[in-house]
């Protein structure tokens, strides 16, 4: 959809930008890249994002803070939320205020996902010697899943322990 440098003008890349951001939050390295690859990189695009980020209608901020939101719900953990906000061009100071407001256990966080994925687990009295083989090589398939969600070794492990009482345990970071 590239048009003639001689139309476009800030006006319509102000338009194209107020279309974007009507759907949902971005960054504005996303919105650069939008526009840039719309209006084939016109001179007129970084004032247009500095314009209305100064009127406060696109804030790499509030995007932060919904996209950690977002993450947290879908149970991402924090080692993945830094690495795709990484790459939505926020800068990793703003990323880590953000997480910081946000106060999440993320242990709990962990456990929550471990249950509502594999459901409550068996202790381990009641498996039989003969299920060995296959709970490790199941306990291993679900440290792969929980470390694809960006969960830490730590946290994993406290999620898929069924021998933790949960009263016992301190998951606190020193």
């Amino acid at each position: 959809m590239l048009q003639d440098p001689a139309e476009i003008t800030p006006a319509k890349i102000r338009i194209a930008a107020m279309d974007l951001l009507t759907g949902r939050e971005y960054s504005r390295a996303e919105l650069a890249t939008k526009l840039n690859k719309r209006f084939d990189s016109h001179t007129s695009i970084d004032q247009v994002l500095v314009q209305i980020a100064e009127e406060g209608l696109q804030s790499d901020k509030r995007f932060t803070e919904a996209y950690i939101r977002s993450r947290i719900y879908r149970g991402h953990g924090l080692n993945r939320i830094r690495q795709d906000i990484r790459q939505k061009g926020v800068a990793d100071e703003l990323v880590a205020v953000a997480l910081e407001e946000a106060d999440i256990d993320w242990f709990e966080l962990a456990r929550d996902v471990a249950e509502r994925k594999f459901g409550l687990r068996k202790s381990e009295s009641q498996r039989s010697s003969t299920d060995h083989a296959a709970s490790q090589k199941e306990k291993a398939k679900r440290m792969r899943f929980m470390q694809y969600r960006g969960f830490s070794y730590d946290q994993i492990k406290y999620a898929l322990d069924s021998s933790v009482d949960d009263d016992s345990f301190d998951h606190s970071i020193d």
